[in-house]
């Protein structure tokens, strides 16, 4: 049997290490087929491999430097971890901490959760155009739009224009009610979502009003010019490769470029190539351009949508297997 012994602060600490009826140090046992238990200040973790207890100890020291800074210890934390771990990578999580992006409108700091996310938030900072390409629930679009509220704050911006491909995913907007603006509204709800928590919905109503803020599909660029603008291109994967370097070819003077999307959920006819898988293979190399590659660590949403996404990109790969042994 190996044991390891880690000395913490305080009994307050090791509380909030374990969490309510010790749900994330059992998180941390089942991960790593260890025991974990507390005796004092003093947390001792016991089992029969020496790198599954090594490992634990990392994790469980991890969940007490989110403790030294003040930071909450959820399930989500506790999961990101035990990831981290897992690929050697847990001394950069305190790499995450300290980058508040925005506060919203409710008093709420705006952090990144993930090193994922907190290189996509340097890189914007950095160029001018970034592309953040990844699964669902890694804050993509919602962190895009905290940057560009916090650049339109500090009168780095005069506007902020965010924009969607109106797409159909199975749905037909000829069955929706009222004019074009109507029907494509329901594709650009998020964007609206993310505004009101920043701004505040009678704020953003007035800057809406006034042309500040823009909220329109991807056809409404076309023919424009964008100088001092915080731009933000939203599910770029369905975006065609002609609508895609037309947007591209919008970029003004003091302005800058955000572009996100999924490119394992594109809803382009098969006979059309995306856009956005064309763009990151183009535009590579090009200086003041970030590539950002999210990944289901960075996924903040429930913690199925992790599991959902890592078993879709692992059918995938099987199903890639399957279609080229065929083709052999």
């Amino acid at each position: 049997m190996i044991e390891k012994t880690i000395i913490t602060d305080s009994a307050e600490q090791i509380s909030a290490v374990f969490g309510d009826l010790d749900k994330n140090i059992n998180l941390i046992q089942k991960a790593f087929s260890v025991t974990i238990f507390s005796r004092g200040e003093e947390v001792k973790i016991c089992g029969e491999d020496e790198l599954s207890v090594n490992n634990a100890s990392k994790a469980v020291k991890s969940l007490c430097g989110y403790y030294d800074r003040n930071e909450p210890i959820e399930e989500q934390q506790v999961r990101y971890a035990i990831a981290m771990v897992n690929e050697g990578s847990e001394n950069e999580i305190a790499s995450v901490s300290g980058d508040c992006v925005c506060v919203s409108y409710a008093g709420k700091p705006i952090k990144p959760k993930t090193v994922g996310q907190k290189k996509y938030c340097d890189l914007i900072r950095k160029n001018t155009i970034t592309f953040g390409v990844g699964p669902a629930g890694t804050g993509k679009t919602y962190l895009a739009v905290a940057l560009a509220v916090t650049a339109f704050k500090q009168k780095q911006v005069q506007r902020i224009i965010l924009t969607r491909p109106a797409v159909e995913a199975g749905e037909k907007l000829g069955f929706l009610p009222g004019d074009l603006q109507n029907k494509v509204d329901p594709y650009l709800r998020p964007l609206y979502d993310a505004l009101f928590e920043m701004l505040g919905q009678e704020s953003f109503t007035k800057l809406h009003e006034r042309g500040v803020i823009e909220v329109a599909p991807l056809a409404y660029m076309r023919g424009r010019t964008l100088d001092d603008s915080f731009i933000i291109l939203d599910e770029a994967q369905n975006t065609t490769r002609e609508q895609m370097k037309m947007f591209l070819t919008r970029l003004g003077f003091n302005s800058k470029m955000v572009i996100t999307g999924d490119v394992t959920q594109i809803d382009l006819p098969e006979t059309k190539k995306s856009g956005l898988v064309e763009a990151l293979k183009i535009l590579k190399n090009v200086d003041d351009i970030g590539q950002n590659l999210f990944t289901e660590k960075d996924v903040v949403r429930h913690r199925l949508v992790q599991d959902i996404v890592k078993a879709y990109a692992e059918y995938a790969e099987q199903d890639e297997r399957r279609n080229r042994r065929k083709r052999q």
